[in-house]
């Protein structure tokens, strides 16, 4: 197993910071890079970070992180509630894949509210805004130590590392 995450951008996450900033705010993609690459470290993880438009891309991905991986996290935008293909290709992955979404789509437009990407995932976390992707990134790290989270102690990096 080798110590990368995949974390993973749909459709128009490119545009993150001018798209919408009363929802999603004005953290750009480069800045969620940032703060992925900050938290894996801590960890003594790497990150390959990507955002795509273009389904097959992202399925690619997913192929190549599938097995061996530390984990994917994967913010797949609109195609979350339409992609039959992204479950199919996370169906087959053998490492933790945590789905991540800026906003609560819980507390948005009806159509919003069906995750695809949920029957394959791990765990789902929605509306922490960015901060989301570095708990997921957190979960994944404690999850490939063998950590279970436990009620009321708090996530922490590996002072040994």
């Amino acid at each position: 197993m080798n110590d990368t995450v995949l974390v993973l951008n749909g459709p128009n996450l490119n545009l993150l910071g001018k798209r919408q900033p009363e929802i999603y705010g004005h953290e750009t993609l480069a800045d969620v890079e940032a703060l992925c690459r900050e938290t894996a470290a801590g960890f003594g993880l790497a990150v390959d970070f990507r955002q795509s438009n273009a389904e097959h891309v992202l399925i690619d991905a997913i192929h190549a992180f599938r097995v061996g991986s530390a984990g994917i996290v994967i913010n797949a935008g609109a195609y979350t509630h339409t992609s039959v293909a992204l479950l199919d290709a996370l169906n087959t992955c053998e490492v933790p894949v945590i789905e991540c979404h800026i906003s609560n789509v819980h507390r948005r437009e009806a159509f919003r509210h069906h995750s695809y990407i949920s029957l394959a995932a791990t765990a789902v976390l929605a509306g922490f805004g960015t901060h989301g992707y570095a708990l997921a990134i957190r979960h994944l790290a404690h999850l490939r130590a063998g950590k279970p989270l436990q009620a009321g102690k708090p996530l922490q990096a590996d002072k040994t590392a």
